[in-house]
């Protein structure tokens, strides 16, 4: 077995080794680590062999003298139980202030991986996306649709500043993420840190997915629920028809919409899963850090998905339905229509519908 000593032993203080630099062979969560076979979901919440995929794409410095594995499992313990620094620095017979130090800076590590995990699908795998989302839909009229955007809001504990623009409509302190997923419910797209009382419209026209027309690109779609506006510019987003419907084909259409897009609500639901603690009560740290975590999260979603280590996801709370701008909404509405006639006449050939540019 492996011995429980760090890379800086070699460090000496007076001709002997500093004590500071021993790891303490009782601790529990490190024999479980160290003995090479133990199952770590249950307090790390990521399998074995992820988290020897992290560690393998994480650059951290040393520079408090402890194991780069070991900081790593230091912040996995803190996200995945919620738990105090002064809970942690117990369970790793560490120093208070090394735990919050080394979760800061582990934090910061794994941010710097969010380019190279969280992308947008290039040219080459849009007709892949896209046969995805067919295939969920269970139409071939949905063969552009190559994204599924929502947004979660995610409690925070009330900042002593401006604590009123985090109160959201559910009536709790939160922060919001915006995300996109494709059709595997992997996260392409993250955007996080608007209050809880921004409408999710608006954090989409702030973003720079809407503001710099990133994505989709042209001839693809991208579909949400009714929180958004049905548009075709400046990027193409298709939402349900209001209910209550007006017709059999509005009908159709939002059955066939809510199979593809629920997939977002499904990555919500396996991310949330895996980070209970994160998810499931009020993040007692300040809305900066929380920000951060939040996207930590996101990033160790895209990484568990990668090495198959999913969790069963758990249901995305529902709030009341949000009222759309009608304005917006016409921007949009002739391309919804043509998917809906096409789900409608499925056995009649339309050649202006087929070559359509959706």
């Amino acid at each position: 077995m492996r011995r429980f000593i760090l890379a800086s032993l070699a460090s000496r203080r007076n001709g002997r080794t500093s004590l500071y630099c021993l790891l303490n062979q009782r601790v529990p969560l490190l024999t479980l680590y160290f003995d090479g076979h133990s199952d770590l979901r249950p307090d790390f919440r990521l399998t074995r062999n992820t988290i020897r995929n992290l560690l393998g794409q994480l650059s951290i410095p040393n520079r408090q003298g402890w194991a780069h594995d070991v900081e790593t499992l230091v912040f996995l313990f803190w996200l995945a139980s919620g738990t105090s620094y002064r809970v942690v620095a117990r369970a790793f017979d560490m120093p208070r202030s090394t735990v919050c130090d080394v979760v800061h800076r582990i934090t910061d590590s794994i941010l710097h991986l969010r380019h190279r995990v969280i992308r947008l699908p290039s040219d080459d795998d849009l007709p892949e996306v896209a046969a995805g989302f067919q295939q969920l839909a269970g139409s071939a009229a949905f063969n552009k649709v190559v994204g599924s955007i929502d947004g979660c809001h995610v409690r925070i504990k009330p900042p002593s500043v401006n604590a009123q623009c985090y109160f959201n409509r559910k009536l709790f302190h939160s922060i919001q993420l915006q995300a996109v997923c494709d059709h595997s419910a992997k996260f392409i797209d993250i955007l996080v840190g608007y209050p809880g009382s921004v409408h999710d419209s608006r954090v989409l026209k702030n973003s720079p997915l809407y503001t710099q027309r990133l994505y989709p690109p042209h001839g693809y779609v991208m579909i949400g629920d009714g929180g958004y506006p049905c548009l075709s510019q400046p990027i193409t987003l298709l939402t349900p028809y209001r209910e209550p419907v007006r017709s059999p084909v509005e009908a159709r259409f939002n059955r066939h919409h809510a199979k593809a897009r629920s997939v977002i609500e499904r990555a919500f639901g396996i991310m949330k899963a895996r980070w209970r603690a994160i998810f499931f009560k009020a993040l007692e740290v300040k809305p900066t850090f929380a920000v951060k975590v939040i996207a930590c999260c996101t990033i160790l979603h895209n990484i568990c998905l990668h090495n198959r280590d999913i969790l069963d996801p758990v249901e995305e709370e529902q709030g009341p339905a949000d009222v759309q701008n009608q304005q917006e909404q016409q921007n949009g509405e002739h391309l919804r229509a043509a998917i809906a006639a096409v789900l409608s006449a499925p056995r009649i050939r339309a050649p202006h519908l087929q070559d359509h540019d959706y």
